[in-house]
């Protein structure tokens, strides 16, 4: 069992042979102190100050057409799972009904839903829509993403 993560007042410098025996000092990050939860670990993705993730204009217009031939109702799900060439991959899909926890978007009066544990993963992204000679297609603009697949749709963290 991992020892629990101490509070950022906790932690003192001190030496330490991982830095070659040099002084350290304590690693302080303000925006995180609020989030902070004893015996817990902090993910730096989830901290943002802005909506998590947006859609561009392009993809609003695209999703306003594509769901405008739907049900009444009917809301565009993008997710991120496990999967593709690069270790996660975004799905769309076309729904009716929406979690309690899912973030939702406005995309020109449509709804776009975005799942609690995928927000963590695009956390400021920006959903796009590219229409090119080659083809058209959601483009997600992570800045998570360490790595892409040349098709777009998978990635790695």
């Amino acid at each position: 069992m991992a020892a629990p993560i101490p509070a950022p007042d906790q932690v003192r410098g001190g030496t330490s042979p991982v830095n070659g025996g040099r002084e350290s000092r304590p690693l302080e990050i303000p925006a995180l102190r609020p989030y902070f939860r004893p015996n817990r670990r902090v993910s730096l993705m989830t901290v943002t100050e802005t909506t998590p993730v947006t859609v561009s204009d392009r993809a609003a217009k695209r999703i306003a057409a594509i769901l405008a031939k739907e049900p009444e109702g009917a809301m565009l799900r993008v997710a991120v799972e496990g999967g593709g060439c690069s270790g996660f991959q975004y799905k769309f899909d076309i729904v009716t009904s929406r979690e309690d926890d899912d973030l939702v978007l406005d995309a020109n009066g449509y709804s776009v839903l975005v799942d609690s544990v995928s927000v963590d993963y695009m956390a400021g992204s920006v959903i796009d829509f590219s229409d090119e000679l080659i083809g058209a297609a959601f483009k997600i603009e992570n800045p998570n993403a360490t790595a892409a697949c040349g098709c777009g749709t998978s990635f790695s963290l």
